[in-house]
């Protein structure tokens, strides 16, 4: 097992269109894990979540978020992300970019504009997270 540099890290991450398993604090201090779609601005997580579920309502609460990535094939890799979260107030045009960014890493070119419009919708929040630790491995089975 060897750690991943921050080229390998960002490759890792964007390369492939990987689900993000993303944790949240709950209001009683439970975590709260689900699956996002997500890109990265810099070093920024992007991502987006509906206004009343609990990675909304938890993040309006509690900044702190957590991301798993991981290669499930063999020799294996993963990165972890922990970081803090600021819900945006983007403007249309800027939310609608990134929705459409998003879509297209996961659902291709040909069906991003699509997928971007129907999540650049009122309700949908837009969330970006500043890293505060990344631990990155490959070869974990090496």
């Amino acid at each position: 097992m060897k750690a991943m540099t921050p080229d390998e890290i960002r490759r890792f991450l964007l390369d492939t269109p990987r689900t993000g398993h993303l944790a949240v604090v709950r209001k009683d201090g439970h975590p709260h894990v689900a699956p996002i779609w997500f890109d990265l601005d810099g070093d920024v997580l992007v991502f987006t979540t509906w206004h009343t579920s609990i990675k909304g309502r938890s993040l309006r609460r509690d900044p702190r978020i957590c991301m798993a990535v991981d290669d499930p094939a063999p020799p294996y890799a993963y990165v972890i992300f922990n970081g803090l979260a600021q819900i945006m107030s983007p403007t249309p045009e800027e939310f609608l970019y990134w929705t459409t960014r998003i879509a297209g890493r996961y659902m291709g070119a040909d069906r991003a504009d699509a997928f971007g419009r129907r999540n650049a919708v009122p309700g949908e929040l837009l969330i970006r997270a500043t890293p505060t630790k990344i631990v990155a491995h490959k070869g974990i089975a090496d």
